[in-house]
């Protein structure tokens, strides 16, 4: 059996996704699908618009075989973080033949070469990355400076330019750092870009059905997202989603307001500066997305701030870093459970299918942003909570 692994967050799943799906089986020859996706939050340091079941099942009946969970640490971290955890993951399940991405170039090759440069850090490269960072600007502003000040005849300052293609050449590092033998691909992003907002013909940015979801335009969603999915988010609007950053505003600031300057600096992503800017700021905090527009600057942006705020949520600090010791099921198919057999036949790591089969920190995580996240989604909607214990593996 040969399987292809995919590494995606599905916020939420849409056509793009469903194409990367069967691309990917079609590029690599791959019998399989295995999906490693992010829980109930997100890279960018925010809730996931729905929860992770129910994107695991929109993955399944979109022909993903098996989805496994991305522990929270890592997938609220730094690009860097995210890949080197999700690839970390597939490495270990021993039967991944190959891993295939998204990227706005589509060639392997310039992100390879990206990829060791800065897997090595030549010196000159490192003397300009400091150099740039110490005239305030921003890290990947200031890598993408240094990139095209030492290697001026290449066109990778534009690579480095593009959301997917940085996510693409961090993969392409953890390979390189984790000396896996899984072959990696990549697909060229087509239509939307990133940050879209618009809605196009077919293929739409994330970003922008999040935004047409915010506004009920179901209909606008027709032709965007697969069918099958689609039954599913109608069935599921405004009793299980959708989740914004800003429904965590009032749990944010609790957690805050029992925080001091020096405490703020064990969490992962808050430095001594972004600490005493929380601190000084706080009195004028309104909501989540507003403190984190408060608190950006030149150096610091949207982003980071956002997952250094989220950080602070559900406690995760910067030792929370260790290695993942398991793989997570959140959902298969049922015509692909000899996937199952593959893992357990080589895999180096348990996967896990209840949660009181391990227990370690990672997971202790997991299970608190899960029930945090549930509990505002009941609170929202009047629902009833169910607790991470007792959510079952979806079956397609």
């Amino acid at each position: 059996m040969k399987i292809v692994g995919l590494i995606a967050e599905y916020n939420p799943f849409h056509n793009g996704h469903q194409y990367h799906i069967e691309k990917a089986k079609e590029i690599t020859g791959a019998d399989a699908v295995i999906v490693v996706m992010s829980g109930n939050f997100v890279q960018r340091g925010a809730p996931a618009i729905m929860p992770k079941h129910l994107r695991t099942e929109m993955a399944l009946k979109a022909g993903a075989s098996l989805v496994l969970e991305l522990p929270v640490c890592y997938a609220t971290g730094t690009a860097e973080q995210f890949a080197y955890g999700a690839v970390s993951i597939l490495h270990s399940l021993g039967c991944v033949d190959a891993i295939c991405f998204g990227s706005e170039c589509g060639d392997i090759t310039v992100l390879k070469e990206l990829s060791v440069i800065l897997c090595n850090e030549p010196t000159e490269y490192k003397e300009s990355l400091q150099k740039h960072l110490r005239s305030g600007l921003s890290f990947p502003l200031a890598r993408q400076k240094a990139i095209e000040e030492i290697y001026p005849s290449q066109d990778f300052s534009y690579i480095l330019e593009q959301p997917n293609n940085i996510l693409g050449i961090e993969y392409l590092k953890a390979l390189y750092r984790l000396n896996s033998k899984m072959k990696p691909y990549t697909i060229q992003r087509i239509s939307s870009q990133y940050h879209d907002v618009e809605l196009q013909e077919q293929f739409s940015s994330a970003t922008a059905l999040r935004q047409t979801i915010s506004n009920g335009n179901f209909a606008n969603l027709s032709g965007q997202i697969p069918s099958n999915c689609m039954t599913l988010l109608e069935g599921n609007y405004q009793t299980r989603y959708p989740i914004y950053a800003n429904d965590f505003s009032l749990l944010l600031k609790y957690r805050l307001l029992n925080e001091t300057k020096s405490s703020l600096t064990q969490y992962a992503d808050v430095s001594e500066e972004l600490a005493n800017r929380i601190c000084n700021q706080l009195n004028s905090f309104v909501s989540y997305e507003q403190f984190c527009e408060l608190l950006k600057t030149k150096e610091m942006t949207y982003s980071r701030i956002s997952r250094a705020l989220l950080h602070i949520l559900l406690g995760i600090k910067k030792t929370n870093y260790t290695d993942i010791q398991y793989a997570r099921v959140l959902g298969f198919r049922k015509d692909d459970s000899d996937v199952l057999t593959e893992i357990k036949n080589n895999a180096t790591i348990p996967l896990v299918s209840k949660i009181t089969q391990q227990r370690n920190s990672l997971l202790d995580i997991d299970i608190f942003a899960s029930n945090l996240y549930e509990s505002v989604v009941t609170d929202k909607f009047k629902t009833s909570f169910i607790n991470e214990y007792e959510h079952a593996i979806i079956r397609v």
